[in-house]
């Protein structure tokens, strides 16, 4: 892929020549301010889902809220921040935003994703001018919001049963008070959300110190720049995709709640420099969690797009601006009040990267990778409630996790084994970290042992899952809220069998033989009881 133009500086839109020199400079410099907040969080954080998996994000946005630049964190996150930023400047313009203001949101009907996705966003003010010259926002995935199970992920059948709901709000000592004593471990919550301010704080103090040094209007329209250089990159990989209409259906292997084979369509049209996808014949929103707001689905979209780049690009809004995102709303990729969406954020984004892929695959085969595994495969582990002759269980505490899986495969390489792939970047959470914070053991932790698949001469194999296996030391209520138990991933060229493997679930019993459990489950578990997580392949290569 050749890169748009040899002229950097050339936008969109009028704007002066910009050395591609600067631009580059300037890339970093707004990056590492992002990557300087999420430095701050990570230290300051006191969850392990925090400050151990690293499951935050953190970027910096332009005035009208179109993000400028992000940090390598999750990309689930950062493509549906912009809405979240916006959400609060539609909020608040008209009553003014102040520089002392900080703001946060996590209702996913206003800007947010899913409700243990807590946002933080804070305007920048330069020069004493009136309104902001630019925003800085971090999302953090707190281990628990409330709801009926614990860790916030519950097999359930409205938003309402999944914890605390906070609209685009103005926040106040009190507030944060109030949003972590409706939590399971307020104090924990406390700590994690004065870790997001603090994020705030140095993402602030960059920002103006960038443009004390190289003056406001330099600052923004070098911000500009760059998401017009962005547009052009991903303009010119669109136009180098053939002209015409390429559609891809893939499947939800369940909601929960019984229903099954969920499908979600995506129909990519190619037309000259601009792209459009069409999800609006998938499967109506679901009883259960699984839906997705529109938020999630463009996230989704932009993550597809931004990795058919061959050099490192900049990430921000420039990567939709020739992408037409069409939804219907009330169906599983655009849901619609008051539907359950606890899981849209990390098992239906998966699905609809997949989606997505599997549509690019036909206009540009070359580029794109056999499925990965497909699911983030959720485990949230909380303490059940406290009885009078209990004594055992006095420590309430909400522990949650993603489990790496296999890898697609590419025209040229086997598929990394046991890796976090596509919507999510978390690391792993080390066992010694685990079992210092909470009452439960890590008793297998291993690459699963598959055998080889009978593949053609020159295939490419789908990296292998892992098996997890955790051993309670109290009771407990373990929610598993997993993906690819039915539907394999699939290899490439569409259609060539044989797919990747599926995940499995299994619950041992203390003394009993072991029990095969769903995708998504609700459990009560004793001491000595067992799950197992085993977790999907990715598909093969096999052109």
């Amino acid at each position: 892929m050749n890169p748009p133009s040899s002229n950097l500086s050339q936008s969109n839109s009028e704007s002066p020549n910009t050395d591609p020199i600067e631009l580059e400079v300037f890339k970093h410099l707004f990056t590492s301010i992002a990557e300087e907040m999420g430095i701050r969080l990570m230290r300051s954080a006191y969850s392990p889902n925090i400050k151990e998996r690293r499951d935050y994000s953190c970027a910096v946005f332009d005035t009208s809220g179109d993000m400028i630049a992000q940090a390598a964190h999750i990309p689930v996150h950062l493509g549906s921040c912009p809405l979240s930023v916006k959400a609060i400047i539609n909020r608040f313009k008209h009553e003014g935003i102040h520089p002392t203001d900080r703001f946060i949101v996590n209702d996913p009907y206003e800007g947010g994703t899913h409700l243990p996705d807590i946002t933080l966003v804070a305007g920048i003010f330069i020069d004493n001018q009136e309104q902001p010259s630019f925003y800085v926002c971090n999302r953090a995935h707190h281990a628990d919001v409330g709801g009926i199970t614990p860790g916030s992920l519950p097999l359930s059948t409205n938003i309402s049963e999944e914890g605390v709901r906070i609209p685009p709000t103005r926040i106040t000592d009190k507030l944060i008070t109030d949003i972590a004593n409706q939590t399971r471990t307020p104090d924990e919550r406390l700590g994690d959300l004065k870790a997001q301010l603090a994020s705030l704080d140095i993402g602030i103090t960059r920002m103006t110190e960038l443009c004390d040094k190289y003056q406001l209007a330099t600052i923004t329209r070098l911000g500009g720049e760059l998401q017009n250089y962005t547009q052009r990159y991903i303009t010119s990989i669109i136009s180098d995709m053939p002209d015409g209409t390429y559609s891809f259906t893939d499947y939800m292997d369940d909601d929960g709640h019984g229903n099954t084979n969920l499908p979600i369509t995506a129909k990519l049209t190619i037309a000259g420099q601009s792209a459009s996808i069409d999800f609006s014949d998938s499967t109506p929103q679901s009883i259960g969690p699984i839906n997705a707001v529109h938020a999630i689905t463009q996230s989704a979209v932009m993550y597809c797009f931004r990795c058919l780049a061959d050099e490192e690009i900049p990430s921000n809004s420039g990567v939709l601006k020739s992408i037409r995102i069409t939804t219907k709303p009330g169906t599983i990729v655009d849901a619609t009040y008051p539907a359950a969406v606890a899981a849209g954020n990390v098992e239906t984004s998966q699905r609809i990267v997949d989606t997505v892929f599997g549509s690019l695959a036909q206009a540009c085969p070359n580029k794109i990778p056999a499925a990965s595994q497909g699911t983030m495969n959720n485990i949230t582990i909380g303490s059940s409630p406290i009885s009078s002759n209990d004594s055992a269980n006095k420590q309430t505490f909400a522990y949650y996790e993603t489990i790496a899986g296999g890898a697609g495969a590419t025209q040229s390489s086997h598929g990394s084994d046991a890796i976090h792939t596509h919507m999510t970047n978390t690391l792993n959470t080390p066992i010694e970290a685990l079992e210092h914070a909470y009452p439960f053991r890590i008793g297998k932790y291993l690459i699963n042992d598959l055998p080889p698949d009978s593949l053609p001469p020159n295939a490419y194999r789908g990296g292998n899952g892992l098996m997890r296996e955790y051993i309670f030391d109290t009771t407990a209520i373990v929610t598993l809220i997993t993906e690819r138990r039915v539907h394999p991933p699939y290899s490439l060229p569409i259609g060539s069998p044989p797919a990747g493997a599926i995940g499995h679930n299994t619950l041992i019993k203390k003394d009993e033989i072991p029990q095969p459990i769903p995708a998504k489950i609700s459990l009560n578990l004793q001491p000595g009881d067992r799950v197992q997580i085993q977790t999907p392949s990715g598909g093969h290569w096999l052109a």
